[in-house]
C-alpha cells in the first residue's frame, strides 16, 4: 500500500481543540457575578480528579481554565450610585416604543432571556452614564432611548 493512503492513528485526523476564547476588555464583575465564577471554579475542582483520561476530561480540563483565568483576571465593579445608568445597575427604558428592563453585569454573567446584559453590549453601552428622563441615540437614531427608572438591585 502507497504511503499517501496508511495513516497512523485517527487521532490525527480529529478537530483540533481550541482554548475558550476570553473576551476583550476588563473583566468586570458584580459580587454576584464574582461569587458564580468561584463557584463554577470550585465544582470544576471537584468534578477534574474523578474523570477518566479522554475527550470529557480534556473538555472539564479547558473549562477550568478558562474559569481560573476569569477568577482570577475579575475586577469587582464599584457598586453604582443610582444617579446614572451604570455597571450593576437595573435600567427601564423605552426603545422603539416598546418598555424593557434590563440589568448590566459582566460578560459571564449575561443572560439577555433573564434580562441581564453585559456592559460591552452595544445597548448597555448606549446607555452608560444616561441620567433619569434622559433620551440618548441608539443604531443611528438620536433620540431612541429613553431612561424611565434606574434601580439598584444587586
Amino acid at each position: 500500500m502507497s504511503v499517501a493512503f496508511r495513516r497512523e492513528s485517527d487521532e490525527e485526523h480529529l478537530e483540533p481543540k481550541f482554548e475558550i476564547p476570553i473576551p476583550p476588555g476588563p473583566n468586570l464583575v458584580t459580587a454576584h457575578g464574582l461569587s458564580l465564577i468561584q463557584q463554577k471554579v470550585a465544582a470544576l475542582e471537584t468534578l477534574v480528579p474523578t474523570l477518566p483520561e479522554g475527550p470529557e476530561l480534556d473538555a472539564a480540563k479547558r473549562e477550568l481554565r478558562y474559569w481560573r483565568t476569569r477568577l482570577a483576571t475579575a475586577q469587582l465593579a464599584p457598586a453604582p450610585d443610582g444617579a446614572t445608568v451604570e455597571f450593576g445597575c437595573t435600567v427601564t427604558f423605552v426603545l422603539d416604543g416598546r418598555e424593557r428592563m434590563l440589568t448590566i453585569v459582566g460578560d459571564d454573567e449575561a443572560n439577555p432571556a433573564e434580562g441581564l446584559i453585559s456592559f460591552s453590549a452595544p445597548l448597555a453601552r448606549a446607555m452608560m452614564r444616561a441620567e433619569l428622563e434622559e433620551r440618548v441615540p441608539y443604531n443611528g437614531k438620536p433620540d431612541a432611548i429613553e431612561i424611565i427608572e434606574i434601580r439598584i438591585d444587586r
